[in-house]
């Protein structure tokens, strides 16, 4: 908590574990226990091998996590820890609303409720909540069955173990207040009933694989059609800070029993060190619960980097150096994976095997400093089949360190431009790429909690895992745009040449339709097999997006195909990506296409194309002519590549 704000919350025990940590199972290591009594309430875990250790902790970045020492390995194992995903944060979906990880946006109101705020709802904020869409009636009411539940905030429930559910829903039903209702024990047929009588907060569905249990909620008759379901609003929860620590919430008046819960504190100043704590707080009149805050580290609202501050959360992991250096075999060259101007990336195996990827920043790379704070800021937040995972990160000493989940077939040009492994992607293997970056560049541009732009997007930044389905990467020179802003200015111009857009390698303009030319550039060539920069036809006369246009305009498109694909394609299909492609990198931001657009026009072959205008950039190097001004002239260097702005003064 943040004084007497929530933060984290692991929902009530119901006999197995609690509800909000589905994982929590007995198995062969661990057995876990509650028990409650008229004297006290706690909660215990037991390792049943003795080989093997366990320790139970909150690391400096305030992630409650568990870890197991197998002597064999030498290693200690994350077992399990929490919070896992935005929908573990305290509340995220407001009142009545509810949290699920599994769709996107992620909030959901309940049966007979809509958004409070339907202005902050679009905008994928649902920490406003819900409100009734029609009056309840007590004599008329019905009760809608939620599945696979993390149960609602239960503090101040009224919990009876001696009752069935039956007799529960009987007392729910007659008593006016009452609002929703369930078993206090899920073993055997169930048992115990817990009754809430005020506003639901805090919950969750799950999958039915996952875990959770029924959950019963009183809707007006009138939405009783609906029973079952969850509204379909959209909306998604809004940020919060991630500082945190942990404690262990266990309730004590026996009539208000609120089933014990594991919560997560925010905390704003900085301890050094593992603490262990009771505290007693007044809840009006009566004795509130006594919270043990076990093991408790806190990290800074504000953790510094290189003599900086970021005040982002870090809903993610943070991985101890010892464990990546045992996990890289100390970085050594065999296990790098590739170098840019940030660092290294090296492969990983770390949890009994798991594949990783270890971003290393280079101590001495400012940009890369900046790169290691944007990707904190935005890629943990974002989940999409075609964008790359971030697992977490490693802030020790003088290193820093992004954790990603390990693509088998690394990056995409490692393969499209290299003559002997080109033959492995073949017309549809291309096409389905192409169709899976458009799509995370969509999710990026209007799905996601935020529009945001990318602004490097290019074959070296898109991998690809052992289905060879692409996924986007490097996001330390993406921008977040709210609200209604749809582009940027910027004197500082970074990105790689060949890929930039004439508005933004000039003018310093970015848009969603600058990312929209990039993606052209890689339809290009993902279809040629050629890069834009550094492919000259003519003696320089034309790069690859010239040469393209060239051919197309005389009918001659097909010939760009990459001769590597075989006799095995769909001429109309390569014909809508080349056409697709030229739409996309148009002069002129206007008329190119959004993403939205550019996905139904390669998902539809009955959709007809508009004819393409001239490209940006169509022609090769060309000397810059003589000004009678004086010139002012910005240069910096991005991605080993030095970029030069002239402006005439």
């Amino acid at each position: 908590m943040n004084r007497e704000k929530v933060f984290y919350r692991s929902g009530p025990w119901n006999g197995v574990g609690f509800s909000g940590v589905p994982e929590m199972k007995p198995t062969e290591i661990i057995k876990f226990e509650f028990q409650m009594n008229k004297d006290q309430v706690y909660y215990t875990f037991e390792v049943l091998d003795k080989k093997i250790c366990s320790r139970l902790l909150v690391k400096h970045n305030g992630f409650l996590e568990r870890y197991t020492w197998i002597p064999t390995s030498h290693i200690w194992n994350k077992f399990w820890y929490a919070p896992k995903d935005q929908c573990d944060v305290y509340e995220e979906c407001g009142v009545s609303g509810i949290c699920n990880a599994n769709l996107s946006p992620v909030c959901k109101c309940l049966v007979g409720y809509k958004p409070k705020n339907q202005v902050a709802w679009d905008l994928r904020d649902g920490s406003d909540g819900c409100v009734r869409d029609h009056d309840l009636d007590c004599e008329t009411d019905v009760f809608n069955t939620l599945e696979n539940m993390k149960l609602p905030e239960s503090g101040s429930s009224f919990v009876d173990t001696k009752m069935n559910l039956d007799e529960c829903k009987e007392m729910c039903m007659y008593n006016c207040s009452c609002t929703a209702y369930t078993t206090a024990n899920v073993t055997g047929a169930g048992s115990g009933c817990v009754i809430w009588t005020k506003e639901l907060v805090d919950m969750r569905q799950y999958s039915a694989a996952e875990g959770g249990q029924d959950l019963y909620v009183r809707v007006a008759s009138s939405d009783a059609a609906q029973s079952g379901n969850v509204g379909s609003e959209d909306g998604s929860g809004k940020t919060k800070r991630i500082d945190m620590a942990t404690g262990i919430t266990a309730g004590v008046a026996l009539v208000l029993i609120g089933v014990v819960s594991i919560c997560l504190l925010s905390k704003r100043k900085k301890l050094q060190g593992p603490i262990i704590r009771k505290k007693t707080e007044q809840r009006g009149s009566n004795e509130r619960s006594q919270d043990l805050l076990v093991n408790t580290a806190i990290i800074p609202n504000k953790r510094e980097i290189s003599g900086e501050t970021v005040a982002d959360e870090f809903e993610l992991p943070l991985y101890d150096l010892s464990t990546l250096a045992v996990a890289t075999e100390d970085f050594s060259d065999a296990n790098k994976l590739g170098q840019g101007g940030f660092g290294c990336v090296y492969k990983g195996i770390i949890d009994e095997g798991q594949e990783i990827a270890v971003k290393r920043l280079s101590k001495n790379s400012g940009q890369g400093v900046e790169e290691f704070k944007n990707e904190l800021r935005l890629i943990a937040r974002l989940q999409h089949r075609n964008l790359v995972r971030l697992l977490g990160c490693c802030v020790e000493m003088e290193e820093k360190m992004l954790i990603y989940e390990f693509m088998e077939n690394k990056s995409l040009d490692s393969i499209l431009f290299n003559k002997q492994k080109s033959v492995l992607l073949d017309c549809q293997r291309r096409f389905s790429i192409i169709c899976g970056i458009a799509r995370g560049l969509l999710y990026l541009h209007q799905d996601s909690r935020f529009r945001i732009i990318h602004r490097d997007l290019k074959a070296s930044n898109i991998l690809l895992d052992k289905e060879m389905i692409p996924k986007i990467s490097d996001f330390g020179m993406a921008r977040i745009f709210g609200g209604d802003e749809t582009e940027g200015n910027t004197k500082r111009v970074v990105g790689t040449y060949g890929y930039m857009s004439p508005e933004y390698a000039m003018d310093g303009l970015f848009s969603v339709k600058s990312d929209v030319f990039s993606f052209g550039v890689l339809v290009l060539e993902i279809v040629t097999g050629k890069k834009n920069r550094g492919f000259y036809f003519q003696n320089n006369q034309r790069n690859l997006l010239g040469h393209a246009w060239r051919l197309w305009i005389e009918g001659r498109a097909s010939e760009l195909l990459d001769s590597t694909v075989g006799e095995s394609f769909s001429p109309c299909e390569v014909m809508r990506c080349i056409q697709v492609g030229l739409l996309c990198v148009q002069e002129q931001a206007e008329d190119r296409p959004n993403m939205a657009t550019v996905v139904l026009m390669l998902g539809s072959e009955s959709t007809t194309l508009p004819q393409p205008k001239h490209p940006g950039f169509c022609l090769g190097r060309r000397p810059v002519d003589d000004y009678s001004e004086t010139i002012y002239e910005e240069t910096f260097t991005v991605n080993e590549v030095t970029i030069t702005m002239l402006d005439p003064r």
